[in-house]
């Protein structure tokens, strides 16, 4: 028996590889254009670094003209959990993040280069081992469990690198005729890679965001195909990235110190490697501390937190840019109205050590995205969300939509437009005070801020009702007319005359346009009067004064 007649008896009816080679033929793109994908494992639910690495992958295939992938690696299938393929596939359209190739439900895929699911590619994986046994690259290992166990277990007591390889490599320099014996008598056994790797050398690599980066070579000979047929991890991930043409592996750096085996196998192919970008992971601070951000501590790791608490997708991918490139943030100030799309992106710009994920900084982006929407776009948003995670906002947005129209277009479309809603889940307590069933209905906290005299407080009211109120008037002549009011009851008309001589005025304009303010909505901070006031209308505003003066 030669090597080739062992790889026919392990792999009797596998295709030749140079099948698929032909099969999966170079992509026909302009030059530059980036082949990537996102490759999760259907084990559970999406990390929001998931998603991050899909915003990138997503980005830099759009602006090369290139093509985003959706792999799934799902090789573990002991870990693989209901819909798990669904889930992710979900999770993509939360955030409006469309493939050009890959899964498109648990079962089914668009694109050329599949089957995009590893257990429907197991022939595949086979066709390129088998060419590895005949090219004596690879070997059929025997060892069980508790030899393996058994030998760890001696390693570790000689304070020995613990592993499959060298002398301990059992399997490696079996003769023919016992491999032949033995699998012939039906035991189990899987692949091993046999590496020629010295741990004494350096691999030298150059990582698009990592920079020149070196590491001993891997001198293990890993199992490249278990037991059931299936490949791991490894081995799927070189086969996969060769055939499916991949130009750049854009991944998180917990799969850095797997380069060197990546490498090697790539190298065994006879095949160019991708390039390879390994992102810093998300962190987070705690204690003084930075850790990552994790599944099982943090809510906001998890996509469904976003759903929940109502972030635009656009907002959370336009965060996500933010602490991909530092430059992100300079471009929205020159290019304030321009779609992220025309961002580009630059791998080599991206931080080596992980940003940290900061809540604020995104509520702070998603009330700029929201402030650009237009109020028919607020509206369908924010009903859609609340369908499904708050009946009581979808009650009060549908009851009259023409003038919940009115109250979302409040101070939007303007050079500066409001920017007080930061999430859908935030939007009742920001516009509930605007309904006139619930605002007349409800207990108001009437705070009245500077002025506190409760007569005082009467008589701004009803004067400005009594004299003032006309809803025809323009807005100079608008806030002219409250200038009276300040004046009559002796207040600067001017707060810059207020603060040139404090002491011959109770205060200010200011003061008395918070009153009739908190007056008509019960708060202190609200968008514009003037716009609010021509939303409400003169019979709501009328009820609403005088229930203030009651």
């Amino acid at each position: 028996m030669d090597y080739k007649e062992l790889a026919n008896l392990i792999f009797p009816n596998v295709k030749d590889a140079s099948y698929y080679e032909e099969k999966y033929p170079e992509r026909k793109l302009k030059e530059g254009a980036m082949v990537v994908r996102f490759a999760p494992s259907p084990t559970g639910f999406v990390h929001i670094g998931g998603i991050f690495t899909s915003v990138i992958c997503s980005k830099v295939a759009k602006q090369t003209d290139g093509v985003f992938m959706l792999r799934i690696e799902d090789t573990d299938q002991k870990r693989e959990v209901e819909n798990g393929v669904n889930g992710i596939i979900d999770a993509l359209k939360k955030f409006d993040l469309e493939t050009d190739e890959g899964m498109t439900d648990e079962d089914t895929s668009k694109g050329a280069y599949g089957p995009y699911k590893q257990s429907q590619r197991k022939e595949i994986y086979q066709a390129f081992a088998k060419k590895l046994i005949e090219e004596k690259k690879a070997y059929p290992c025997f060892c069980k469990q508790e030899e393996l166990d058994s030998m760890r277990e001696k390693q570790e007591k000689a304070k020995l690198r613990p592993g499959y390889y060298g002398a301990w490599a059992a399997c490696r320099n079996l003769g023919l005729d016992e491999i032949e014996k033995r699998i012939k008598n039906g035991e189990e056994y899987i692949i091993r890679f046999k590496s020629q790797g010295d741990p004494e050398r350096k691999i030298k690599h150059h990582d698009v965001i990592k920079g020149n980066i070196e590491f001993p070579e891997n001198d293990q000979d890993i199992v490249i195909i278990k037991s059931d047929g299936l490949p791991t991890y490894h081995f799927a991930h070189v086969v996969d990235d060769y055939l499916m043409r991949t130009t750049h592996v854009i991944r998180g750096d917990e799969w850095l110190s797997s380069l060197p085996v990546h490498i090697q196998l790539f190298q065994a192919l006879e095949v160019r490697p991708p390039k390879y970008a390994h992102i810093a992971p998300i962190m987070k601070e705690e204690d003084g501390a930075k850790r990552k951000l994790s599944k099982r501590k943090d809510p906001e790791a998890a996509v469904e937190f976003y759903s929940k608490e109502g972030i635009p997708a656009d907002a959370a991918k336009e965060y996500l840019l933010n602490i991909a490139n530092s430059n992100f943030e300079q471009w929205r100030r020159q290019n304030k109205t321009a779609s992220i799309d025309e961002f580009e992106l630059q791998l080599n710009k991206m931080s080596v050590s992980g940003a940290l994920f900061d809540m604020v900084k995104l509520e702070d982006i998603s009330k700029s995205v929201i402030s650009r929407y237009s109020k028919e776009k607020v509206y369908d948003m924010a009903y859609t969300w609340a369908e499904e995670y708050d009946n009581d906002l979808k009650e009060l947005l549908q009851k009259d939509k023409e003038y919940s129209l009115k109250v979302l277009g409040i101070e939007r479309g303007n050079e500066k437009p409001r920017k007080d809603i930061e999430k859908w889940s935030k939007l009742k307590d920001n516009i509930e005070y605007m309904y006139d069933d619930r605002f007349l209905s409800e207990e108001i906290n009437y705070e009245y801020q500077k002025i506190n005299d409760k007569e005082e407080i009467k008589n701004i009211i009803q004067d400005y009702m009594d004299n003032k109120l006309n809803l025809s008037d323009d807005k100079q002549t608008w806030f002219n007319k409250i200038k009276d009011v300040a004046e009559k009851f002796g207040y600067a008309r001017e707060v810059k005359e207020y603060k040139q001589n404090p002491e011959s005025y109770k205060g200010h304009v200011g003061d008395v346009s918070t009153v009739i303010r908190i007056a008509l909505t019960g708060r202190a901070n609200t968008p514009d009067m003037y716009e609010i006031m021509h939303v409400l209308g003169k019979e709501s505003i009328e009820k609403r004064l005088n229930k203030a003066i009651k």
